[in-house]
């Protein structure tokens, strides 16, 4: 591998499950522009590399000599880097083939061809949950809710280790179709699902009473910053004096398109975000503009809401620019960053990790909010919500109007 050319590959995404059928990793993603390796990435010993290599070329002999089929090299090779790095045990560290690469950075981009659902890893019931779906994708249609469990697709089961390999089986063209067996409130449901394009992240804002602007966006993608700032322009022009922002089931996307939106609201100058990799060193991430919005702001949160969306939520409150109502976020406050190998695709891989302004750690802590609000139980599931039964959302009115 020393021979290799490596890559590093833009920069900033944090995504809840990232798939290429909108399942968000629940992860932080940091992409940066192509630079040339210096040469220090990479200090293994010969006795290591020989270690390895001597222990692979054991097993490809015993294949060699005795393996009935045939024998597809490129897999083998593949199968081996993905098997060192998972040996690594985090869940958020994975290898991306040659042939996965020009899809993952779309898909990180939000260009995707899915069925528009969030999932993630739920380590205790070891099995892929739901957390959220595109609004109009086809899980939605075909009556998929959020906190469902994936149990099987094309009758192949699975647990909360296949998050990626469930991914790759929903992979198909467009306009075809895959059958889904979930499971919800202990009961087995199948559903078929078509594979469409999926429209991802429409910014959706609108006006209450009393002068209360409401904006929710479910993902921080390409655009999504300059969107908030459309609708909060159009949603001024219809008098709002104060705001309430929607972050619940969020579950993250580009960190950059969080940071332009904390810095509409905070003063030039101000720490978003620190970022501290593995030797304690920080990286501060800094507002670079005056703000444009100065109005009372609550943000809603819940369970769900995780990594880019905390990374917001945490800074505003810090700085007391906002208050937080709902429920405690999912506590994903890690960065991967992706590393592109010449001629074997590439590496994600966790590296640092999020701190607010004050130091708190996001990181299997969460935000917690200032006023917790629980939906009622018959609601969690629910897609759509009416706003009169929305006790999360009637709370963040009757505060942000105080």
């Amino acid at each position: 591998m020393d021979d290799k050319t490596i890559c590093r590959v833009y920069r900033t995404i944090m995504l809840v499950i990232l798939t290429a059928f909108i399942t968000f990793l629940l992860t932080t993603i940091g992409l940066y522009a192509y630079i040339e390796n210096d040469g220090n990435l990479f200090l293994l010993t010969r006795k290591e590399i020989g270690e390895v290599s001597s222990d692979l070329y054991t097993f490809k002999g015993i294949i060699d000599k005795y393996y009935l089929g045939d024998v597809d090299n490129n897999k083998l090779r593949e199968g081996a880097i993905k098997g060192y790095i998972e040996g690594l045990g985090d869940p958020y560290t994975e290898y991306i083939t040659e042939e996965e690469f020009q899809e993952y950075l779309d898909d990180a981009r939000g260009k995707f061809v899915g069925i528009g659902v969030y999932m993630m890893a739920d380590r205790e019931a070891d099995k892929i949950k739901i957390v959220g779906l595109m609004k109009d994708s086809p899980a939605e249609k075909a009556g998929i809710l959020p906190n469902d469990y994936i149990i099987s697709l094309n009758d192949k089961t699975y647990t909360a280790e296949d998050l990626s390999v469930v991914s790759d089986d929903m992979k198909g063209e467009e306009g075809s179709e895959v059958n889904l067996t979930i499971e919800r409130d202990g009961e087995t449901k199948t559903f078929t699902v078509k594979i469409e394009r999926v429209k991802v992240n429409p910014v959706e804002g609108k006006m209450l009473e009393n002068g209360i602007g409401y904006i929710k966006f479910e993902s921080f993608d390409e655009g999504t910053a300059e969107d908030f700032k459309e609708i909060y322009n159009q949603l001024k022009a219809q008098n709002m004096s104060r705001l309430i922002l929607d972050l619940r089931d969020n579950g993250g996307g580009i960190v950059d398109e969080a940071v332009k939106i904390a810095d509409y609201m905070l003063e030039k100058g101000k720490t978003i975000i620190y970022e501290v990799d593995k030797n304690g060193a920080e990286t501060e991430r800094k507002s670079e503009e005056d703000p444009i919005i100065d109005i009372p702001l609550v943000i809603l949160t819940n369970k769900n809401t995780a990594s880019a969306s905390e990374i917001l939520a945490g800074a505003l409150q810090d700085y007391e620019k906002a208050k937080i109502v709902g429920t405690t976020t999912f506590g994903k406050g890690i960065i991967q960053e992706v590393f592109s190998v010449k001629d074997l695709g590439g590496i994600k891989i966790t590296t640092q990790e999020y701190q607010t302004p004050k130091h708190n750690k996001i990181n299997k802590a969460g935000i917690h909010p200032d006023v917790e609000v629980e939906l009622p139980d018959e609601l969690k599931k629910e897609t759509e919500i009416p706003e009169e039964k929305d006790t999360q959302l009637q709370k963040a009115k009757e505060i942000v109007a105080q």
